[in-house]
């Protein structure tokens, strides 16, 4: 117990220490507070270092990360009876968006969720988590069903933006997105949102009006992509680096900014190291703010929604 800390110890080494000491003393019963003490306070400072090193760019790397959950990683952990509801009953399903009521933590929620797939054969049929218009409309569907059984919605967004397909611009798409955005505005249970990985553009705003945003802690949230940024502006993709520091889209950039209201820690590393353990962490903090806006009516919810999207931004007159 009394070994020196090296400054060479890696941040999932303390971790795993400190979860080893923490088993020990509970089947011990051993007091082991001073050595868990010491312990804690080093991985805090290594991982406020670590995180304090990253550029904008490596964030974004770091959502991006093979193995970070999925919104569906994080229902299998999180909720209980999740019933899948598939189509929009105008075209057909969408794979990309998906969702159907649930209970979270044991809550009775409807759940709107974006889902890029594991492997590469789940990828390609999730298109990444890339919607088309009728996973948007399959989203008004879900919207329309949490209100008249009084749901809360809970939405997991983790999406590069909306399909770019010409068939998806044929079906619709920024008319489905938009109806979505309208249709969340005026919902009358409340809705928390919760950026787990990337949120692109309208893609991921579709369905991310909620009365409280919340993001991951090494998860990006923005108008454009950094790549599609660059292209825009310099013409060239390779460039994202430097959108992606102009756009100030990681979590500690939006918390500043007021477009979230809280920034959820992630373990050590990303969620990707721990997935069971970002659960944990990210569990509590929705299950948290659904209880803050149970109280609230319905007209409160529809009035505080609508406010928190208008304050947003700054602009001069002139």
């Amino acid at each position: 117990m009394s070994r020196q800390l090296l400054p060479t110890d890696s941040l999932r080494e303390l971790e795993d220490r400190v979860r080893d000491l923490e088993a020990t003393a509970e089947r011990t019963g051993q007091n082991l507070d001073v050595a868990l003490t010491v312990l804690r306070a080093e991985v805090e400072r290594l991982r406020a270092a670590h995180h304090a090193g990253l550029s904008r760019w490596e964030r974004v790397q770091l959502a991006r990360s093979p193995g970070r959950p999925t919104a569906l990683d994080y229902v299998e952990r999180l909720c209980t009876d999740f019933t899948e509801l598939h189509g929009d009953r105008r075209f057909g399903d969408d794979p990309a968006l998906i969702g159907g009521p649930a209970r979270w933590q044991g809550r009775p929620v409807m759940l709107l969720l974006q889902q890029k797939g594991r492997d590469t054969k789940s990828k390609i049929k999730r298109r990444f988590g890339s919607a088309n218009p009728e996973g948007y409309r399959k989203a008004l569907r879900l919207m329309d069903l949490a209100d008249r059984f009084g749901l809360p919605v809970v939405s997991l967004i983790d999406t590069q933006g909306a399909y770019p397909g010409l068939e998806a611009e044929e079906r619709g798409q920024g008319w489905a997105i938009a109806e979505s955005i309208q249709r969340m505005v005026r919902l009358k249970v409340p809705a928390v949102c919760a950026v787990i990985g990337e949120g692109g553009s309208g893609g991921a705003l579709a369905i991310g009006v909620g009365n409280r945003v919340l993001i991951q802690e090494h998860a990006w949230y923005s108008v454009i992509s950094p790549e599609g940024a660059a292209s825009i502006i310099w013409k060239d993709a390779s460039k994202a680096p430097l959108a992606a520091e102009a756009l100030r889209l990681t979590a500690p950039d939006l918390l500043e900014l007021g477009i979230v209201e809280e920034v959820i820690p992630e373990p050590a590393g990303g969620a990707h190291v721990d997935m069971d353990r970002a659960a944990e962490l990210l569990g509590p903090v929705i299950s948290r703010h659904l209880d803050d806006l149970a109280t609230l009516s319905p007209e409160a919810l529809k009035a505080h929604r609508s406010a928190r999207f208008r304050a947003l931004g700054a602009y001069t007159e002139g």
